[in-house]
This record gives C-alpha cells, structure tokens and sequence, in this order.
C-alpha cells in the first residue's frame, strides 16, 4: 500500500525486524517505542541512517511536526483499556496520517487474551475499530489471525487497515 519514500510511523517498535525492512525498503520511518533501551538496541541494530528517526514517548503523547503516510501498530492498542486513552489514540492517528495514507493496526480479538505481560488489555474486532476510527478513517480490511508466541501460546488477533478520509 505504500511506495517507497514512503513515511511511515511504526508505534511500539519493541525489537521486531519491521524497522530493517522498511528502512531497505527505501522507506524512511518514525519508530515509537516506550523503552528507549529498545530504541538503543534497533538503532545499533541498523546503524545511522538519515532515515530513521527514534522517538521515546507514550503514543498517547505522540505529536509529530510531520504527517505521515501510513501509521502501523502490532500490540499496542489493546493496552489502552479506557474509552479516552482509546480516543486520545485515534485523535494521535488522525492528526498524524495524511489524508489517503493508512494505518494498520494488529490488537488482540474477542477471543485474545485479556491480559498480557501482566497487564490488563481491550479486546476488538473489526466493527469495535471502525467505531473508534470511523470518524477519520475509512475501514477497509479486516481478519483475524493467530499469533504463536515465543513460548508457544495462541493468541488471537484482529487485523484492520484503514484509509485516512
């Protein structure tokens, strides 16, 4: 959905290798992240490059002096469980993607669990997300999935890409 030079923002970047792709993938990339040790570790990772900016922040805080073209999320929203750090959020991408970029998001389904690392999660489906971001975003896809984790759990996952309107 995107070409290169695309900007893309990547919210909680953790350690995943999505930043190495985009990045060879000519596109230049925001990566977010709450843990500035996980920030030092990707930068060492790929090294300088002129595109790749780092941002330590809570996304509820997020505010860039750029928008993008797409905004991508696996795991994060389903550790915001209020109905105004949920707001707080869509107000983040609407503000943040371009009119007719994207923004994909990957968050634990009805039938995910309700707990993770300790914390408590929100669970969605396609209809709840579009509820969210209906007002700014168009849905456009949706399906669930399910994530294998490193210790062999299932965890199951809505999947949605939305177009900024």
């Amino acid at each position: 959905m995107t070409v290169p030079n695309s900007v893309i923002v990547s919210v909680g970047t953790g350690g995943s290798r999505l930043v190495d792709q985009l990045l060879s993938d000519g596109h230049r990339l925001i990566a977010v992240d709450v843990s500035q040790m996980v920030l030092d570790r990707v930068q060492e990772r790929v090294g300088p490059s002129d595109r790749l900016q780092l941002i330590c922040a809570d996304i509820r805080d997020l505010r860039l002096d750029e928008q993008v073209d797409a905004w991508h999320d696996r795991a994060v929203f389903h550790f915001l469980t209020t109905e105004n750090d949920q707001a707080t959020y869509a107000h983040a991408a609407a503000r943040t993607v371009c009119s007719g970029g994207y923004l994909t998001i990957a968050t634990f389904a009805p039938t995910g669990p309700s707990q993770c690392s300790g914390l408590p999660t929100e669970r969605h489906d396609a209809e709840s997300l579009a509820t969210i971001f209906g007002p700014s975003f168009e849905l456009i896809e949706s399906f669930e999935a399910d994530h294998l984790t490193p210790w062999d759990a299932v965890q199951r996952f809505t999947h949605a890409v939305f177009r900024r309107i």
